[in-house]
């Protein structure tokens, strides 16, 4: 019994060391953003295509999920440094429970748009194999950046990034 556990530990472990050494794909080819309709943790609907003309931060990630919740405090402080600009973060939950969702984002203090996927529809569209997943959307739709696993978005070089496309 502890060989199998030790099996399944080591598997689990890794799979997540993986995701989160995985480095930024430069060759994500610009293509058009897969458009969706999910509701946030109000119940409101939210459409991609409603924000074009802005910069589109897609993470989607669980409440289970030990690398997504490391990253998130490091979302919240890009969204605060960039949330006067053309610029909207949105994160896709995909918990079964939408309860559990909004239960870890008042926690945490969040303050950007966060949608629910419990069916992970929308994760199954942009193909999302493991978690947490980051796509940087420009102002015209088009996929820019893809990255899997966790990362400290506040860095100074992420915003420089971001900046840059809002201009």
């Amino acid at each position: 019994m502890k060989k199998i556990f030790l099996v399944i530990f080591l598997i689990i472990f890794s799979a997540q060391v993986f995701a989160m050494g995985e480095r930024p794909r430069k060759d994500v080819a610009r293509q058009e953003a897969i458009d969706f309709t999910l509701q946030d943790l109000n119940g409101v609907e939210r459409t991609l295509s409603d924000y074009r003309g802005k910069v589109v931060f897609l993470n989607f990630w669980a409440t289970w999920c030990p690398p997504c919740r490391t990253e998130m405090p490091s979302m919240q402080k890009l969204h605060e440094k960039l949330m006067s600009d053309d610029f909207v973060m949105l994160a896709v939950g995909l918990d079964k429970s939408r309860r559990k969702i909004r239960d870890f984002i008042r926690e945490g203090k969040y303050t950007f748009t966060v949608l629910v996927d419990s069916e992970n529809r929308v994760a199954r569209k942009y193909r999302v194999t493991g978690i947490p997943t980051t796509y940087i959307i420009d102002k015209n739709g088009a996929v820019v950046l893809k990255e899997v696993g966790a990362r400290d978005w506040a860095t100074a070089e992420v915003v420089l990034m971001i900046k840059g496309m809002l201009r």
